[in-house]
């Protein structure tokens, strides 16, 4: 389990998670909504320990979380200049990863340098280094931005799979939709804080709620471009 107790996250004066309590359970896959710039990176930043919290503490197992528990997908993996897909993989350890198999689902060019590839080939190539470095805590940054409609149903099955082999996985999405097919539990980050949450029981209650907060956040600049319209 993940524990986070009185978090403060910032970057120079400005406070982007304030105070913010909240666990999240083993073995399960837990979905982050929230607007462009609620601190859902920040957030995933400072659970992977390369953002130094202001204040408040992050534990897995009831012990202060190491980046040696973590493998992370982020939003736009990073890789080194000349350097083959295979190469790439190469840097993560892991003797029993079967990279054919998993080849064959991704079917990239591996030989090839990752300068050529596409931002979903890049994607799904960072998502197989994500997969292969074999952690127990998996932590996905959009991880479905980029991706077609075969590789999106490919790597949701594919987390459905690594939660059924025991892992811990939080994701962010813009997809409700992708969410509420995959996820056990939902957070809305909002106002540098957790919102609301809820498990599958209570995932429409959650949709409905977070789209009101959004319309009413939206309300009187919508209302003074079209006036008093269907929009209400």
């Amino acid at each position: 389990m993940i524990i986070i107790k009185s978090l403060t996250l910032k970057y120079g004066k400005k406070t982007v998670i304030d105070n913010l309590s909240v666990q999240f359970d083993a073995n399960k896959i837990h979905g982050i909504v929230g607007l462009n710039g609620a601190g859902k990176t920040t957030l995933l930043n400072a659970i992977f320990r390369i953002k130094k919290p202001a204040a408040g503490h992050i534990y897995w197992n009831e012990a202060e979380i190491s980046r040696k528990q973590i493998s992370m997908l982020p939003t736009e993996p990073f890789f080194y200049d000349n350097i083959t897909g295979k190469e790439y993989l190469d840097i993560f350890q892991e003797p029993n990863f079967e990279l054919n198999k998993w080849n064959a689902l991704f079917k990239l060019p591996l030989k090839e340098i990752t300068d050529t590839y596409s931002t979903g080939m890049k994607k799904k190539l960072a998502l197989m280094a994500v997969i292969k470095q074999n952690k127990p805590i998996m932590i996905l940054d959009e991880p479905f931005n980029g991706l077609d409609l075969e590789t999106t149903r490919i790597v949701r099955s594919i987390l459905l799979q690594m939660k059924l082999q025991g892992k811990t996985i939080i994701i962010t999405s813009h997809v409700m939709e992708t969410l509420t097919n995959l996820c056990d539990k939902l957070y809305h980050l909002s106002e540098k804080n957790i919102l609301e949450q809820a498990d599958k029981s209570n995932f429409d209650t959650f949709e409905q709620s977070l789209f009101q907060n959004i319309e009413e956040r939206n309300k009187t600049a919508f209302n003074d471009l079209f006036g008093q319209s269907e929009h209400n």
